[in-house]
């Protein structure tokens, strides 16, 4: 898994439903936090309309929209009329017809950019952090220092990961705010280290460090068998373990042209894969056969027992339900620990994990990179804006310390500003651990740019899956596999010279647009 700095709107929407919540908050607020939210809505005393545009949306979802981001705005803001506008309305997209085979995939971008210079543009965009890389490269975004340092708009306290990643999107300058931002920490459950008789980990340990730790704590078969370590919330995706692992490392499939493979450029891709099979054989991490192994047995044991209906332990949350000591996870696992803990009090066979974070474990050469970040939704004015002052008023209002205040009762995301972060519903955990580290860089524009070029270039994800499968059933050695996976992989690029497609048509993968 490589590293993310954006979501998109797919992404937010579909999260919809969970975050329901926490989407009132922004109209019950006490009368003192509008005030300060509402200090400098009288700059703007006449009617004005601030137009919204976003890469992806519909209709359908403008409510959840408008309460997340707008509604409070708007309530001190009455003079100011919002409309949201979407560059891909999703409706219309499940009614078109989809690309013949062969065909160019269309680039969302382009409506983007139809939204933003066309003859009604609008006033800000809200985009993922990889649109907001090229918005920013091509000119279409006005930068924010100059009015950040004009009105003194106070941005000190914003998390260095925040800050870092929006300047590293414009060339050190920023063109982009954001209210929130997410990432990953290593959990772990306190019991299985204490029943073993083990220290646990530690913050800024190194990989090598917390595998160590992950073998200690391995133990037993059947249902009550303890995994040492698993690499993401769900497990079983030994290839996808792999680009969590290495991601700090910004080691490449390819050149940033896509003609030539680099896995077996030197041995670091194949050590890194020597070092997960050995970990996987020594059932430490779990494959997926082992994940199934363990639910069948899980569901056995509740057929014998004719216990109630517990969904942690028949699902697929394996830090829950005690089957792995430690797990690679990101800032919105706290709340499903939370709902854990609520059932609990209604469901005695819902056990109560007891936990805390440490930061994600990181390799010596780089000891302060590590975990995945995104930000939540960046903000920025368009350079062609009909009304930047209203832009600026808006964005300055949802970045404002009052609207941080607001968003620190969140489980799903954390403010970016310092202040305001603190365990949930007073919780006791390491909060820091999710964002003392740096991210890891995210990809460039050459990368970003040659998955939109050469959609097929994907498929050097699916030639590694499987030489890496060859690899872990040990059919080949992982220095056999990997120079399988160069030769097999550099006779697709040069297909690719000539059918940027592939061989199935198109569409891009996190690694694939990031060559790895």
């Amino acid at each position: 898994m490589t590293a993310k700095w954006g979501t998109n709107m797919t992404r937010i929407t579909g999260k919809r439903a969970r975050r329901s919540a926490a989407l009132g908050l922004s109209l019950v607020m006490a009368s003192g936090v509008i005030a300060g939210c509402s200090g400098s809505s009288s700059e703007q005393p006449e009617n004005s309309v601030l137009r919204i545009g976003m890469l992806y949306g519909s209709p359908d979802s403008e409510s959840w929209i408008r309460q997340q981001f707008t509604d409070t705005f708007e309530y001190t803001h009455p003079n100011v009329t919002l409309e949201i506008v979407y560059a891909n309305n999703y409706n219309d997209m499940n009614y078109n017809q989809p690309p013949k085979e062969g065909e160019k995939q269309p680039d969302p971008y382009d409506k983007l950019k139809e939204l933003m210079t066309g003859k009604n543009p609008i006033d800000v965009i809200m985009i993922d952090y990889p649109m907001l890389q090229r918005t920013t490269q091509d000119g279409f975004l006005q930068q924010l220092d100059p009015l950040i340092a004009k009105d003194k708009f106070d941005i000190s306290d914003y998390v260095p990961t925040v800050i870092d990643g929006l300047k590293a999107a414009g060339d050190s300058k920023i063109y982009a705010l954001t209210p929130t931002f997410n990432s990953s920490a290593l959990f772990y459950n306190k019991k299985i280290f204490a029943d073993a008789g083990v220290q646990p980990p530690t913050d800024k340990m190194t990989w090598n460090q917390v595998f160590d730790l992950a073998r200690k704590v391995s133990k037993g078969k059947g249902e009550t068998q303890t995994f040492g370590l698993q690499m993401n919330r769900w497990g079983g995706d030994a290839f996808g373990d792999i680009q969590t692992y290495i991601a700090p490392l910004e080691l490449k499939m390819y050149d940033d042209k896509g003609e030539k493979m680099l896995v077996d450029s030197g041995p670091a891709w194949s050590n890194a894969w020597k070092t997960m099979i050995d970990l996987y054989k020594d059932k430490v991490l779990a494959t997926q056969e082992d994940l199934n192994k363990l639910n069948e047995a899980r569901q056995k044991k509740m057929e014998k027992d004719k216990s109630s209906f517990n969904p942690y332990q028949s699902g697929n949350d394996y830090f829950s339900s005690g089957n792995v000591a430690m797990m690679v996870s990101d800032y919105n696992f706290i709340s499903e620990l939370k709902r854990t803990k609520d059932m609990a009090v209604k469901n005695k066979d819902i056990k109560v994990v007891d936990w805390d974070v440490v930061t994600v474990p990181v390799f010596e050469e780089k000891p302060d990179v590590g975990g995945s970040s995104y930000l939540g939704q960046p903000m920025g004015i368009n350079a062609k804006a009909q009304n930047p002052e209203g832009a600026w008023e808006f964005i300055k209002f949802i970045n404002s310390r009052e609207w941080a205040k607001l968003k620190s009762r969140s489980t799903y995301e954390i403010p970016a500003r310092q202040e305001f972060i603190k365990p949930i519903d007073g919780m006791q955990y390491n909060i820091k651990a999710f964002y003392t580290l740096k991210p890891v860089t995210p990809p460039n524009m050459a990368m970003e740019q040659l998955g939109r070029e050469k959609p097929g270039i994907y498929e050097v994800n699916t030639i590694g899956q499987a030489a890496f499968q060859e690899a872990l059933t040990g059919k080949k050695t992982p220095e056999e596999a990997v120079k399988e996976w160069a030769v097999k992989g550099n006779a697709l690029l040069q297909k690719l010279k000539t059918n940027p497609q592939g061989n199935t048509g198109g569409g891009t993968t996190d690694g694939a647009a990031s060559g790895g």
